[in-house]
């Protein structure tokens, strides 16, 4: 906890205050521990950014538990009815015996449960429905080449939070510099007019492809890193595997006490 709150500037009984507020999520415990991370620290900073131009907890707390309950949506909650949305995403409606043939020896309860629990499927009916077309479409493309869809699921998973922490950080971007004028009127209980719902709904609709284009630059750059990094590491692995293997060889039955030896001596400290 003094961790977050020195990276968010803020003292610790000012952390543990936004907490029994509310402001922000409950850490993710293992015991006794309790475990912060980028999403919270993202929070703090967009809870700062707009105290500093005069919103007040009052406002802020009511923002966010109106997009944390669902109850409205975002141009609901402005005043904001035509604001454009920023998924694109085509929900697909597929059969259950459509769904084991698209995963053939892949659907199995324990999978149909992790997909309905992270979101990516639900139920309709008589029908399935996934969705995010692309989502569906990038999964069957991976267990086709040989990745266990439980596999999938456990990364796209993981891959939610993190993203849902960049979303974090974005929205905290706009509502701070682009929003807030208009959130003060809109949790004053004052109505916008129309030409500044149009003005701030063009300049979402301008900063949806800013977004997507920043995640999509910076998840490439860190791939070639990645790549990379891993396809030398795996080329030292095999060269300093090589190299064991051949000492022995070399010194035909030796004494055990060159790169053969060597390995032997290390193994029982592993």
């Amino acid at each position: 906890m003094a961790e977050l709150a020195d990276k968010a500037g803020i003292t610790v009984r000012t952390l543990r205050f936004y907490r029994e507020r509310k402001l922000i999520p409950p850490p993710r415990r293992e015991g006794r521990i309790a475990w912060y991370n980028d999403h919270h620290l993202a929070r703090l900073r967009t809870i700062g950014a707009l105290l500093e131009r005069g919103h007040t907890l009052g406002g802020i707390a009511e923002l966010i538990t109106a997009f944390e309950s669902g109850r409205r949506d975002v141009g609901e909650l402005l005043g904001l009815d035509g604001m454009p949305t920023w998924s694109e995403e085509t929900p697909v409606r597929l059969t259950p015996e459509a769904l084991a043939d698209y995963f053939e020896g892949e659907v199995t309860p324990e999978n149909l449960s992790a997909s309905l629990d992270i979101g990516y499927l639900r139920v309709d009916g008589d029908e399935i429905v996934h969705i995010s077309r692309r989502l569906l479409d990038a999964s069957h493309t991976l267990v086709e080449r040989g990745v266990p869809l439980a596999a999938v699921l456990a990364a796209g998973r993981e891959l939610r939070a993190q993203v849902d922490a960049i979303a974090e950080t974005f929205t905290g971007l706009l509502c701070t510099h682009v929003l807030a004028d208009h959130m003060a009127e809109a949790t004053d209980g004052q109505g916008p007019d129309a030409e500044y719902t149009a003005r701030i709904s063009e300049t979402v609709e301008r900063l949806r492809p800013l977004a997507k284009a920043v995640v999509d630059a910076e998840l490439s750059m860190a791939m070639d890193r990645r790549m990379r990094e891993g396809i030398e590491a795996w080329l030292r692995e095999r060269s300093e595997g090589g190299a064991g293997t051949e000492g022995p060889a070399r010194d035909g039955d030796g004494d055990g006490t060159g790169a053969g030896g060597s390995a032997r001596d290390g193994a029982p400290g592993q």
